[in-house]
């Protein structure tokens, strides 16, 4: 189970980022942005073969389940 920032999200703001650099804004005068998208991913494959039941209700919560 892994939950953390969406990828595409967090890539999207390193582009801004860099944008805003190559058009000449110094980098200390950046404003700090936390991710503002998160994803649950559970891989319920591993969780039965360690043994583990999951709740109906937190599989469908998760973004994605691999199984």
């Amino acid at each position: 189970m892994s939950y953390g920032s969406n990828v595409v999200d967090a890539s999207r703001q390193v582009g801004v980022y860099v944008g805003r650099i190559l058009r000449g804004t110094k980098p200390t005068e950046l404003p700090i942005i936390q991710s503002s998208k998160f994803e649950l991913v559970i891989n319920a494959q591993t969780a039965r073969i360690l043994g583990l039941t999951l709740p109906d209700r937190l599989l469908a919560l998760a973004d994605e389940v691999i199984e």
